[in-house]
């Protein structure tokens, strides 16, 4: 399993024939300097957190230009199938719900934040519950991209009932948690093996670095995959 970080919370993994795309704003991120095409080349499934632009970011022309399963709550599926993503190709779930994508499956759970998107008129449209996502791969480590969220209490029950080893956590602030709250919920309520910190050095009224994450986790500062814009390891 190759797993790659395109800057804020984008992410892409390459698990044999599933390619997994996971908000995948890219064209209007300042982090990202690749090419879109390239970034999202055999995209097999797009996954996404919540409705916020930035990330859904190229949800669409992805789709469009892929034919990926789109994987995220009802009311983000229909809002881009209105946009001209192909309706047989939703796989649509919300909080709790486990849903079969092929190779793997996707858990929807709770995630602290808000989700919509605005119009071009400035309308925003709500686009129902913010998640994380829980991947299961069999015989491969479990994978949990937090969305965007703050801490709550509730973490526990997911790690009782999915016991994630590799996580992306947000650390920038502002809009989520800021770097000591999220070494908290990672120290208090998981068993992480790899964390990998995100929504960070994006913008310039978010935190610019991890530094914060990665001294307040002390002791777990080990786990912790630094990776840069476009970077990738392996699992």
């Amino acid at each position: 399993m190759k797993i790659t970080w395109f800057g804020h919370s984008a992410y892409r993994i390459d698990n044999g024939s599933d390619v997994i795309l996971i908000d995948p704003f890219l064209s209007g991120n300042p982090s990202f300097d690749g090419d879109v095409k390239e970034a999202s080349a055999g995209a097999t499934h797009l996954l996404l957190t919540h409705g916020h632009d930035d990330h859904l970011g190229d949800s669409i022309d992805i789709l469009k230009d892929t034919d990926a399963m789109l994987v995220a709550n009802f009311e983000i599926c229909m809002y881009l199938v209105g946009q001209g993503a192909n309706a047989e190709k939703i796989n649509p779930g919300n909080h709790g719900g486990t849903l079969d994508c092929g190779g793997f499956t996707t858990t929807f759970v709770k995630a602290e934040h808000s989700s919509s998107s605005q119009t071009e008129d400035g309308r925003n449209i709500y686009l129902g519950n913010p998640s994380g996502l829980v991947l299961h791969f069999p015989g491969k480590p479990t994978f949990y991209h937090m969305g965007d969220t703050d801490i709550f209490s509730d973490m526990s029950i997911i790690n009782e009932l999915h016991r994630p080893k590799i996580a992306c956590v947000p650390v920038g602030d502002r809009f989520t948690m800021g770097g000591a709250v999220a070494a908290l919920a990672c120290r208090r309520f998981f068993d992480f093996e790899t964390i990998l910190p995100c929504h960070y050095g994006s913008f310039p009224i978010i935190d610019q670095t991890a530094d914060i994450f990665i001294e307040a986790l002390g002791e777990q500062s080990d786990r912790v995959k630094l990776l840069e814009p476009s970077g990738s390891f392996e699992v």
